[in-house]
């Protein structure tokens, strides 16, 4: 293996251990999984605006960290592992291609996210009582197309809120300290 190979797959297991642990973080927090997710390695989606060995590292810590779900919800968690890591994927795929434009390339995590996660989360979440609001009247349960389109709307929201309000500023420091071989200057 050469060292670039190397280099290169080292800084993909290292992507995929951080954004793994962090999003393990979030297990036990009710807003790191359901209908409204705030999950703190959304942040670490902005390192695809640096290398693109983000884009394999993000995908692995996602596969590996979505897996532990399997404890707890079964089967049904390989939803998670397979379509949940695939809109991390998607979107660390257009951070990497839209580098040159952060605010455009930070778009990809979210909308993958919020098109991709409320597809299966009804069939995930089913009769948790998570998509019930009593005290406005809002009884979603069981219907699958307004259940996706809350879930667009609130995945949506929470990950613009992680990636742009604390990825943006992660990326603006990791360009500051030059990591990632592009500094503000390069832009």
């Amino acid at each position: 293996m050469s060292a670039g190979k190397a280099r290169m797959t080292a800084h993909a297991g290292i992507i995929a251990a951080v954004y793994g642990v962090l999003t393990l973080v979030m297990i036990q927090n009710p807003l790191g999984y359901g209908p409204v997710q705030f999950r703190l390695s959304e942040a670490v989606t902005v390192v695809a605006c640096l290398t693109s060995a983000a884009v394999p590292g993000l995908w692995l810590g996602a596969v590996i960290a979505n897996s532990f779900m399997i404890a707890q919800l079964g089967a049904l968690a390989l939803f998670d592992v397979v379509l949940g890591s695939s809109a991390t994927l998607v979107g660390a795929w257009w951070t990497w291609r839209h580098r040159e434009r952060p605010l455009v390339a930070l778009a990809g995590p979210v909308v993958a996210n919020a098109i991709i996660v409320p597809a299966y989360l009804p069939i995930m979440l089913k009769g948790l009582g998570l998509y019930t609001v009593p005290f406005l009247g809002i009884d979603l349960e069981g219907a699958w197309i307004p259940m996706y389109l809350f879930g667009m709307v609130t995945v949506g929201i929470g990950q613009a809120v992680v990636v742009y309000g604390l990825g943006l500023p992660l990326l603006r420091v990791l360009q500051r300290l030059g990591i990632g071989g592009m500094t503000e200057r390069d832009r």
